[in-house]
């Protein structure tokens, strides 16, 4: 498959797969991708970046696309997390559409001083929903909706905390929390209640595993099962940026996505309500059926 990165340049390479041969890929039901979306200039390449080596770069650069993606081995299992940030603009909509459809989790940043980014939230936060339901059927999406710049004073704020907190505090497996990417305030919760939304490993968080570098020849290799105690897993995780990684093109996009139709993904997760239903349908099968016996 051809990916394609924002230099243009390509290479065939599958989504669990990686540029590196000294990394093995991580297994499919272990590849997760994180979309970041919001307006322009609310912090979405800062707080990614956060997360990645944890610098700030005061220095405004508009966002066309960017694509990273970050390897782990925790608790004897490989791992990866590429994470697709998105522009603000869109201005490809059907690539911003492709963007959504692919995605498995989902970080929705608006800023607390502009209050269009917080509409613009709001409206994003329902498109991904109607988006997943074209293809996934109803489906819960994990999500966190980070207010950013939350270090700003009243009189610089367009949007307040109990607004945001009234709109954002009430679907399943969608948080939200206030961050300052510029202050490092909550970027390692964010991504830690992330993280726990999609059942994935916590360790992938920023601050529960080493990081790690190619210079240093990981041995991000699978090894065999057995019980990890919590003093180990935290000096066992590690997880290390991937130089010169590949976007995915959109031809493999597609493919992802039909197979996800046919089969579905470990990041589906059914509505509160329909697990209540099928619940309630079991019970009534298993009465049935000692009825019948």
């Amino acid at each position: 498959m051809q990916e394609t990165n924002s230099d243009g340049a390509g290479m065939s390479t599958s989504k669990a797969s990686t540029p590196d041969s000294d990394i093995v890929p991580a297994p499919t039901e272990n590849c997760c991708r994180l979309v970041v979306v919001g307006s322009p200039k609310v912090g979405k390449t800062a707080i990614i970046t956060r997360f990645l080596t944890g610098k700030f770069d005061d220095q405004y650069t508009p966002t066309i696309e960017n694509f990273h993606r970050k390897m782990y081995k925790i608790r004897g299992q490989v791992y990866q997390l590429d994470i697709l940030d998105t522009s603000g603009n869109h201005p490809f909509p059907a690539m911003h559409k492709l963007s959504l459809l692919t995605g498995d989790i989902f970080i929705l940043v608006f800023s607390f001083a502009d209050r269009n980014s917080f509409h613009e939230v709001v409206r994003l936060r329902d498109q991904i929903a109607e988006t997943k339901l074209q293809i996934k059927g109803s489906k819960v999406v994990p999500m966190v909706i980070a207010g950013n710049k939350c270090d700003l004073a009243q009189e610089e704020r367009q949007v307040n905390s109990e607004e945001a907190l009234r709109m954002f505090d009430t679907a399943r497996r969608c948080t939200y929390i206030e961050t300052s990417a510029k202050r490092l305030m909550n970027i390692d919760v964010l991504f830690k209640i992330l993280f726990e939304n999609a059942k994935l490993p916590s360790e992938m968080s920023p601050s529960l595993h080493r990081k790690i570098s190619v210079s240093q020849s990981p041995n991000l290799r699978p090894s065999g099962p057995g019980k990890w105690g919590i003093r180990r897993r935290l000096s066992e995780a590690c997880g290390m940026v991937t130089p010169n990684a590949r976007r995915p093109s959109v031809r493999s996009d597609l493919m992802q996505l039909r197979f996800q139709a046919i089969h579905g993904s470990s990041f589906d997760f059914e509505d509160e309500d329909e697990e209540h239903k099928t619940d309630a349908v079991q019970r009534k099968l298993r009465k049935l059926m000692c009825c019948i016996s």
